[in-house]
């Protein structure tokens, strides 16, 4: 009887303990698939969230890093030679501008030296009049001379001839004073003459050639301008401010380079072999940690031809 009335009472505890780890488990499992269901959810909304996309580019297909890459470089080979042409076409005026400001200078040289040479022959006409005065003063004195009527006055006008030759002398010698640096400044006006219509005979060459440029490369521009606007629409935002950036500060203007012998095409220094490899994955795009270029390798420079 002892056995009868124990067994009932060991098998009823054990089916109570049993049934509450069930229900206290039960509850955070449901729980936790709840929680997991809304984060499925949000991540979700936020994977199929639309981003602005530039016109002309299918905004179901990805774009993919690689393409950006080759966008990128492609933007940078075109950019390149649109600074060429301006580089080409940025000399001619600046030469074109040189030359008319020589020009001007050699103008208003021969100019001043024109005035001085009137100036000094108004100066060499004053002497001779000297001259001619003087002889006249002497004529007078001598003439007086012969009507004095006592020494001291013979010896006054004797003084007077004496310093009037004296004048004689003085301005026949400034006369030629003057006339050769006359003959020096009427030199240097036809020399300054010659090379002022030289200059403008280079002035009249370089503004046919600057025209010639711009007629010719007008076109090519144009068309490396829009080309270069295609480009950009497979480059966001954020990419396209920081090449512009990085071409403003680069020298060269180069903002996009090729790996060439395991060094930057910009900076040429070294990349290590870890960075080489990633850039050859075309999972992220990687600049120089020397200069801040964007890093291609050769598959996107071979994906373009």
């Amino acid at each position: 009887m002892a056995k009868t009335t124990n067994t009932p009472i060991a098998t009823s505890k054990p089916s109570k303990l049993a049934k509450k780890p069930v229900v206290q488990e039960a509850a955070p499992a449901t729980s936790e698939v709840a929680k997991s269901e809304e984060v499925v959810e949000a991540n979700a909304v936020i994977a199929v969230a639309p981003r602005p996309r530039a016109e002309g580019i299918d905004e179901k297909a990805e774009i993919t890093i690689e393409k950006k890459l080759i966008a990128l470089y492609s933007l940078q080979q075109v950019d390149s030679q649109v600074d060429k042409i301006r580089i080409i076409r940025g000399e001619l005026p600046l030469e074109v501008q040189d030359l008319e400001d020589e020009i001007a200078g050699l103008e208003t040289r021969v100019d001043n030296h024109i005035q001085e040479t009137v100036s000094i022959e108004k100066s060499i006409t004053e002497k001779k009049t000297a001259v001619k005065d003087a002889y006249a003063l002497i004529k007078k004195y001598e003439d007086q001379q012969m009507n004095v009527r006592n020494n001291r006055e013979y010896d006054s006008l004797t003084k007077e001839i004496e310093y009037q030759n004296l004048e004689i002398q003085l301005s026949e010698k400034r006369a030629k004073e003057f006339q050769i640096s006359l003959d020096l400044k009427k030199e240097e006006i036809e020399r300054y003459q010659k090379l002022l219509q030289d200059r403008k005979n280079d002035l009249e060459i370089k503004r046919n050639e600057l025209d010639d440029i711009i007629a010719e490369t007008e076109k090519e521009e144009s068309d490396l301008i829009k080309n270069s606007e295609d480009n950009k629409q497979f480059i966001e935002d954020r990419l396209l401010t920081a090449y512009s950036r990085i071409r403003k500060n680069a020298r060269n203007g180069l903002a996009v380079v090729q790996i060439e012998r395991d060094a930057c095409g910009g900076c040429f220094n070294k990349i290590p072999p870890q960075h080489q490899l990633d850039i050859r994955m075309h999972k992220k795009i990687i600049v120089c940690e020397y200069c801040g270029r964007i890093l291609v390798d050769d598959g996107i420079v071979n994906a373009m031809h």
